[in-house]
């Protein structure tokens, strides 16, 4: 948006709530966001000169299809039913305005040893002193609820005071009720941690849900 962009006069605690920001956040996906580099070794991340996001979460919990749901792009970022698959940082640019990126899966039980201590030492290379990231976006089964390997990235997230924010996946694949319990839980647990983004944001990429006000949620961090 720009400076005379028209405004309100409301303030929203929801970027998802506010119609500037779901509009901005319609127009921001409709831009072309293509596959830029996969990087598996410290000297590919580069700079390049965009403000960045970047998707965690265990293997399997639903990273690349999220990407696809927002860019539309059915077949932007891989998808496997084999957690682990994502072994490197892949960027992709979004209309020249901002860098998604996709980070290794963790909590893969299936890879090795070194393979773990190798990409896991990748994406901590990258997170330290990222001046570009403007927020993680740390992905947790609305299924089965924050796992210990996701608490350890919390607390690294925390150390290294990198803000994140949470989005459940999956939610089309609980009750609601369930789900409610689930949000209850994750919130206590946020509170009490200095890095984290008080909103959760609960999403599908199945059915869609939560994606307009995931966007909206990019869209103000570009701003």
């Amino acid at each position: 948006m720009t400076d005379d962009a028209p405004t309100t006069g409301i303030t929203f605690d929801n970027p998802g709530d506010d119609p500037l920001l779901v509009e901005a956040g319609r127009l921001l996906f409709t831009q072309s966001c293509d596959f830029i580099l996969g990087a598996t070794k410290d000297e590919h991340i580069g700079n390049f000169g965009l403000p960045e996001i970047a998707f965690a979460g265990r293997s399997n919990v639903g990273k690349s299809s999220l990407v696809n749901a927002l860019t539309g792009q059915k077949t932007l970022a891989r998808t496997s039913n084999t957690p682990g698959r994502t072994r490197q940082l892949n960027f992709f640019d979004l209309g020249k305005r901002l860098m998604l990126v996709d980070l290794p899966g963790y909590g893969y039980a299936q890879a090795s040893k070194s393979d773990i201590a190798y990409w896991t030492n990748l994406t901590r290379n990258y997170l330290r002193g990222r001046a570009e990231l403007k927020r993680i976006f740390l992905l947790i089964d609305s299924r089965h609820g924050a796992k210990d390997s996701d608490r350890e990235i919390m607390d690294e997230l925390d150390t290294c005071a990198v803000s994140y924010q949470v989005i459940m996946t999956k939610t089309d694949k609980i009750k609601p009720t369930e789900l409610a319990k689930v949000e209850e839980k994750l919130v206590t647990e946020l509170s009490k941690r200095p890095a984290a983004h008080p909103q959760i944001i609960k999403t599908s990429s199945v059915k869609s849900h939560g994606i307009t006000e995931l966007r909206a949620s990019i869209a103000a961090l570009t701003e």
